[in-house]
C-alpha cells in the first residue's frame, strides 16, 4: 500500500486548549498533512461544511464541563453530515470509558492526553489508509495470489475468499487485528498471513499463547525482568514486546487473560510504553498487535469477564474465520496438501486419496476443523499399507458416534458456543482415555487452558 501521507490529506483538529491544536497541528504538517483547527463544536461544524476533510482528530470537551457530552454531540453530528469520515478521539487515561462509548457511536480510533507523537502519527496513518482501502467483493484467489503471499493458505471457498480479501486490505497498515474462530480453524495461519504481507514483515512475529500464562508470570513474560527482579531472577530477560520491537506481536487465546493482566496489557497498548519488571526504564512498544481467539468476547464484556476497553483497543478490525464444516468445498484440497506433507515427513512414497475417501472427508461435520481434518489424515496415512487411501481407511477410525455433531440434529442455535465447547472436552477426555496432555493437544489449547476449561464446566 503507498504511503498516504501528503498535502492531499487535510485534518481537522477540534481542541479548546490553544497549545494542544498548535502541537498537533506543527507534528502533522511536518509529516505533510494540510490542517485547520476549530476550538468549539459550532466552528468544528462550519468547517465541515465549508471544507473537504479526510479525518477529524476531536477532543471530548471543549468547556469546564468535563462529562464528554460536547465531544459526543459533535461525534454524533459528524457521522450523520459524513458517516465515512473518520474520527478520532482525544481523552485522558481516566475517561477510557468516555472513549470507549464514542467507538461505538462510530470513532475510528482513540488516543489518551498526554499523547506519543509517533503513536498519533501511526494512529492518524492507520485510520487515513483503513477509510483509503476499498471494501469490494471478494477476489478469485488467484487474483489474492497476485497481490499478496498467502501460499501458507488453503482455501478458495467464498467465505475463505472473503477473509483472504479483508486480511490483504488491512495488512499493509498498523490496525490491530483480532481473529475470532473455533478452535483448530487456522487463525495462527491467519496472523502469520497478516505479518508476511505487513510493512513489518522484515522484523519478528512474536507468538504468544496467553491461555497458558499465569498471572504472576505475565509481567516478567510480556515486560522482561532485570537481574535480581525476584528470587529467581539470575540474569536479565528480555520480554516479547522488546522481542517484537519493529515487528508484530500474536496474542493467542486472549479471551483466557485473567482481569489483572488485561489491566496491564490495555496500558502497553494503549501508551506504546512498558517497563520492565525490576526497572525504573519505560521503554517503547513499537508493535503491531493481532489477537485471536475461540471465545465470545462480546459476551464475556456483559459478564463482567473482559475488559470492554481492552476489547476495543484490539479489534479495529476483527477477521472471523469460517468453521471447516461452512467450507465443505476447501476440504479435498487441504486433506492433499496435508496428506503430502505426512508423506514428506516420514519419509513414505507418495500415498493418495481415490474418490470414496474424499467424499467421505467431505461429509463430516469436523467439530475440529482443520486440525481435526490433519489429523485423521495423518492417522489414516500411517495405519494404511497401500499407496491409496479409501473411505474404509478412514471409517476404521471410528469417527461416527452418536455423539458426533450432525446438522440435522443439532441445528443452527441449538446450542450455544459454551455448550459446544464443553461437549467437545467431554468427547476428547473419552477419546484419549483421559490423558489431558494429548486433550489439550487435540484441542489446540494448553494443558492451563484445559484445566480452567474443565473446571468452568464441572467437568471430572
Amino acid at each position: 500500500m503507498t504511503d498516504i501521507r501528503s498535502s492531499e490529506q487535510q485534518i481537522l483538529v477540534v481542541d479548546d486548549d490553544p497549545s494542544v491544536t498548535a502541537s498537533i497541528a506543527m507534528l502533522l504538517k511536518q509529516s505533510g498533512y494540510k490542517l485547520q483547527t476549530a476550538s468549539c463544536q459550532a466552528e468544528a461544524l462550519e468547517h465541515l461544511e465549508n471544507f473537504d476533510f479526510n479525518l477529524v482528530i476531536q477532543d471530548m470537551n471543549f468547556s469546564r464541563n468535563t462529562s464528554g457530552e460536547e465531544g459526543m454531540v459533535l461525534l454524533k453530528q459528524i457521522k450523520k453530515n459524513a458517516p465515512t469520515l473518520p474520527v478520532i478521539l482525544m481523552t485522558a487515561w481516566g475517561s477510557i470509558e468516555l472513549a470507549v462509548e464514542g467507538i461505538k457511536q462510530g470513532a475510528a480510533d482513540f488516543i489518551t492526553k498526554p499523547w506519543d507523537n509517533q503513536q498519533l502519527l501511526r494512529t492518524v496513518n492507520t485510520s487515513l489508509e483503513l477509510n483509503q482501502t476499498n471494501v469490494s467483493e471478494p477476489n478469485s484467489r488467484q487474483m489474492l495470489d497476485e497481490k499478496y503471499d498467502f501460499s501458507s493458505i488453503v482455501g478458495e471457498d467464498p467465505a475463505m475468499l472473503e477473509v483472504l480479501t479483508t486480511i490483504g486490505r488491512v495488512a499493509a497498515t498498523d490496525a490491530s487485528v483480532l481473529i475470532l474462530g473455533e478452535s483448530g480453524t487456522g487463525k495462527e495461519l491467519i496472523a502469520d498471513a497478516i505479518h508476511k504481507n505487513s510493512r513489518r514483515m522484515q522484523h519478528e512475529l512474536v507468538k504468544v499463547n496467553l491461555g497458558g500464562m499465569s498471572a504472576t508470570l505475565f509481567e516478567s513474560e510480556m515486560f522482561g525482568h532485570v537481574r535480581g527482579a525476584f528470587t529467581d531472577a539470575k540474569s536479565d530477560r528480555q520480554g516479547r514486546f522488546e522481542l517484537a520491537t519493529n515487528g508484530s506481536i500474536f496474542l493467542d487465546e486472549i479471551g483466557d487473560l485473567d482481569p489483572s493482566s488485561q489491566v496491564k496489557l490495555l496500558r502497553v497498548l494503549q501508551d506504546q510504553t512498558f517497563q520492565t519488571v525490576g526497572s525504573s526504564k519505560t521503554q517503547k512498544a513499537n508493535v503491531r498487535i493481532i489477537s485471536a481467539t475461540n471465545r465470545d468476547l462480546y459476551e464475556m464484556v456483559k459478564d463482567g469477564s473482559f475488559r470492554e476497553d481492552l476489547l476495543y483497543r484490539i479489534n479495529l478490525i476483527t477477521v472471523t474465520i469460517p468453521p471447516l464444516r461452512n467450507r465443505r468445498g476447501d476440504i479435498a484440497q487441504l486433506a492433499k496438501r496435508h496428506l503430502n506433507k505426512v508423506c514428506e515427513l516420514y519419509g513414505v512414497d507418495s500415498i493418495k486419496l481415490d474418490d470414496s475417501a474424499i467424499s467421505w472427508l467431505e461429509h463430516q461435520n469436523w467439530p475440529g476443523n482443520v486440525r481435526q481434518l490433519s489429523q485423521t489424515v495423518e492417522r489414516a496415512a500411517l495405519m494404511s499399507n497401500g499407496p491409496l487411501l479409501t473411505m474404509a481407511d478412514f471409517k476404521t477410525q471410528n469417527m461416527s458416534s452418536d455423539e458426533d455433531f450432525d446438522e440435522a440434529s443439532l441445528p443452527v442455535g441449538s446450542l450455544t458456543l459454551d455448550e459446544m465447547e464443553k461437549l467437545m472436552i467431554k468427547r476428547a477426555i473419552k477419546a484419549y482415555n483421559k490423558n489431558l496432555s494429548r486433550v489439550a493437544d487435540a484441542l489446540g489449547i494448553s494443558r492451563a487452558a484445559l484445566y480452567r476449561r474443565i473446571e468452568k464446566y464441572g467437568l471430572s
